[in-house]
Protein backbone atom coordinates (compact mmCIF):
# COMPACT_ATOMS: atom_id res chain seq x y z
CA UNK A 1 0.00 0.00 0.00
CA UNK A 2 1.21 3.66 -0.48
CA UNK A 3 1.12 6.71 0.98
CA UNK A 4 -1.91 8.76 1.02
CA UNK A 5 -3.28 11.21 -1.84
CA UNK A 6 -4.54 13.23 1.31
CA UNK A 7 -0.77 13.12 2.91
CA UNK A 8 -0.10 15.79 -0.21
CA UNK A 9 -0.37 18.96 1.01
CA UNK A 10 -4.42 20.86 0.20
CA UNK A 11 -5.34 17.27 -1.53
CA UNK A 12 -8.31 15.88 1.17
CA UNK A 13 -10.42 12.83 0.99
CA UNK A 14 -12.74 14.26 -1.09
CA UNK A 15 -9.60 14.12 -4.21
CA UNK A 16 -8.29 11.10 -2.51
CA UNK A 17 -11.89 8.96 -2.86
CA UNK A 18 -12.06 10.64 -6.69
CA UNK A 19 -8.60 9.37 -7.50
CA UNK A 20 -9.14 6.09 -5.86
CA UNK A 21 -12.55 5.67 -8.40
CA UNK A 22 -10.58 6.31 -10.82
CA UNK A 23 -7.65 3.96 -10.61
CA UNK A 24 -4.82 6.15 -8.92
CA UNK A 25 -4.99 4.63 -5.44
CA UNK A 26 -1.88 6.53 -3.96
CA UNK A 27 0.47 9.74 -3.87
CA UNK A 28 3.19 7.63 -5.62
CA UNK A 29 1.07 6.75 -8.91
CA UNK A 30 -0.34 10.23 -9.05
CA UNK A 31 3.28 11.69 -9.10
CA UNK A 32 3.44 8.98 -11.40
CA UNK A 33 1.46 10.16 -13.84
CA UNK A 34 1.10 13.94 -13.16
CA UNK A 35 -1.91 16.32 -12.77
CA UNK A 36 -3.64 16.41 -16.12
CA UNK A 37 -3.39 12.54 -16.87
CA UNK A 38 -4.84 12.10 -12.93
CA UNK A 39 -7.45 14.24 -13.80
CA UNK A 40 -8.56 12.77 -17.31
CA UNK A 41 -8.77 9.55 -15.46
CA UNK A 42 -11.36 11.79 -12.82
CA UNK A 43 -13.42 12.65 -15.47
CA UNK A 44 -13.45 8.94 -17.21
CA UNK A 45 -14.77 7.82 -14.22
CA UNK A 46 -17.42 10.41 -13.76
CA UNK A 47 -16.20 13.01 -11.93
CA UNK A 48 -17.63 16.84 -13.01
CA UNK A 49 -15.21 19.29 -14.75
CA UNK A 50 -14.08 22.19 -12.31
CA UNK A 51 -11.18 24.20 -13.29
CA UNK A 52 -10.47 25.10 -9.66
CA UNK A 53 -9.97 21.04 -9.11
CA UNK A 54 -7.74 20.81 -12.06
CA UNK A 55 -5.25 23.56 -11.04
CA UNK A 56 -5.49 22.31 -7.33
CA UNK A 57 -3.61 18.94 -8.29
CA UNK A 58 -1.16 20.95 -10.24
CA UNK A 59 -0.39 23.24 -7.47
CA UNK A 60 -0.34 20.53 -4.80
CA UNK A 61 1.99 18.10 -6.89
CA UNK A 62 4.43 21.21 -7.23
CA UNK A 63 4.05 21.83 -3.30
CA UNK A 64 2.71 25.31 -4.30
CA UNK A 65 -0.43 26.79 -2.59
CA UNK A 66 -3.33 25.85 -4.55
CA UNK A 67 -4.54 29.71 -4.77
CA UNK A 68 -1.05 30.19 -6.30
CA UNK A 69 -1.86 29.82 -9.78
CA UNK A 70 -2.39 32.87 -11.39
CA UNK A 71 -1.45 35.08 -14.54
CA UNK A 72 -0.26 34.00 -17.71
CA UNK A 73 -0.07 30.04 -16.27
CA UNK A 74 -3.67 30.33 -14.88
CA UNK A 75 -4.54 30.81 -18.21
CA UNK A 76 -2.22 28.39 -19.60
CA UNK A 77 -3.74 25.92 -17.47
CA UNK A 78 -7.18 27.15 -18.62
CA UNK A 79 -6.47 26.29 -21.77
CA UNK A 80 -5.55 22.59 -21.44
CA UNK A 81 -8.23 22.34 -19.17
CA UNK A 82 -11.08 22.84 -21.91
CA UNK A 83 -9.21 21.17 -24.33
CA UNK A 84 -9.16 18.21 -21.59
CA UNK A 85 -12.39 18.18 -21.28
CA UNK A 86 -13.43 18.83 -25.13
CA UNK A 87 -11.44 15.50 -25.77
CA UNK A 88 -13.19 13.43 -22.55
CA UNK A 89 -16.55 14.89 -23.55
CA UNK A 90 -15.58 14.13 -27.80
CA UNK A 91 -16.61 17.72 -28.60
CA UNK A 92 -14.57 20.23 -30.02
CA UNK A 93 -13.27 23.00 -27.46
CA UNK A 94 -14.38 26.09 -27.61
CA UNK A 95 -13.16 29.77 -28.08
CA UNK A 96 -13.33 33.40 -27.65
CA UNK A 97 -16.53 34.87 -27.14
CA UNK A 98 -18.20 31.46 -27.61
CA UNK A 99 -15.78 30.32 -24.75
CA UNK A 100 -16.59 33.05 -22.16
CA UNK A 101 -20.87 32.53 -23.20
CA UNK A 102 -20.38 29.11 -21.98
CA UNK A 103 -18.08 30.01 -19.00
CA UNK A 104 -20.96 31.96 -17.71
CA UNK A 105 -23.76 30.00 -18.65
CA UNK A 106 -25.61 32.45 -20.98
CA UNK A 107 -25.86 30.21 -23.84
CA UNK A 108 -25.56 26.26 -23.53
CA UNK A 109 -22.57 24.48 -25.16
CA UNK A 110 -24.87 22.66 -27.48
CA UNK A 111 -26.19 25.57 -29.13
CA UNK A 112 -22.97 27.28 -29.79
CA UNK A 113 -21.77 24.30 -31.32
CA UNK A 114 -24.79 24.26 -33.80
CA UNK A 115 -26.54 21.34 -31.78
Amino acid sequence: MGTPVSSIRNLGPAVEAALARAGVPDAETLREIGAHEAYARMLRAGTKAHFIGYYVIHMALQGRPWNDCRGKEKEALRLRFDALCAEIAGVAALSGIEAVLDEIGVVPRERLQGG
